[in-house]
């Protein structure tokens, strides 16, 4: 269908077994492995049935992040979450926030200053003490923190942890992700903080244009994932 130009003239929400598909002038949509296109909440649905509504012509596949998305969780997610839950919960491992600078002092005390609230937050309310060590070299985390972590990573259903999925990889830090996946912390803060390094050498040195454009880029895909967290609680 991608390439194909407009050819429907009403997109609806429908429901049926298993939650809502999205219609094309009555006919459910359904994934590239030709399943139905079947999301768990009527306002995700309705984000869809956005989508297709906004195309005036050509059907591309960057007008539609969230039918792209349902497309990967019912064909490639739904039925093995295994390999995803265990690439997420291996970020416990080495987590951003756990990692600090050697210097300059300045960098240190505001690492520790907006990172060590979510290192306490992720001991107090998963039950996953971290450590934070200074420099890039490996540092083992504990075996029952790393457990716990799993244990919340492995809690999402398919759609919650594709939304997992983008928060962690862009972030690198499943503690930040779990935070706003449990809506303790909002994704334009979370996103700060993980680009806490860069934003700082931007200070002291100037801004890299180029860089900050691609930043944009994926600030935006994560923000769509908190968007899409946020469907699946309406």
């Amino acid at each position: 269908m991608i390439g194909r130009k407009r050819f429907w003239e009403r997109v609806s929400v429908e429901a049926c077994d298993g939650g809502f598909g999205v219609a094309l002038d009555g006919r459910v949509l359904k994934t590239p492995a030709h399943a139905p296109l079947v999301v768990p909440t009527a306002a995700f649905a309705r984000e869809i049935v956005a989508e297709w509504e906004g195309i005036e012509s050509e059907i591309r596949p960057d007008d539609l992040p969230f039918t792209r998305t349902a497309n990967t969780v019912i064909d490639r997610i739904a039925g093995t979450p295994g390999p995803v839950v265990e690439a997420l919960a291996a970020y416990g491992e080495t987590d951003l926030l756990c990692y600090r600078a050697e210097g300059p002092d300045a960098l240190r005390l505001r690492q520790a200053e907006l990172w060590d609230p979510w290192l306490e937050w992720s001991a107090r309310e998963i039950g996953a003490p971290l450590l934070a060590v200074t420099g890039i070299i490996h540092h083992a985390q504990p075996e029952p923190s790393l457990a716990a972590l799993r244990a919340a990573v492995a809690a999402h259903d398919p759609f919650a942890l594709a939304a997992l999925h983008e928060l962690v990889t862009l972030s690198g830090s499943l503690v930040l992700a779990l935070a706003v996946s449990r809506g303790a912390l909002d994704g334009e803060s979370a996103w700060a903080l993980s680009r806490l390094d860069e934003i700082w050498q931007a200070e002291q040195w100037g801004h890299d244009h180029e860089a900050e454009q691609a930043a944009a880029i994926k600030c935006a895909v994560f923000l769509r994932a908190e968007d899409q967290l946020r469907l699946l609680r309406v």
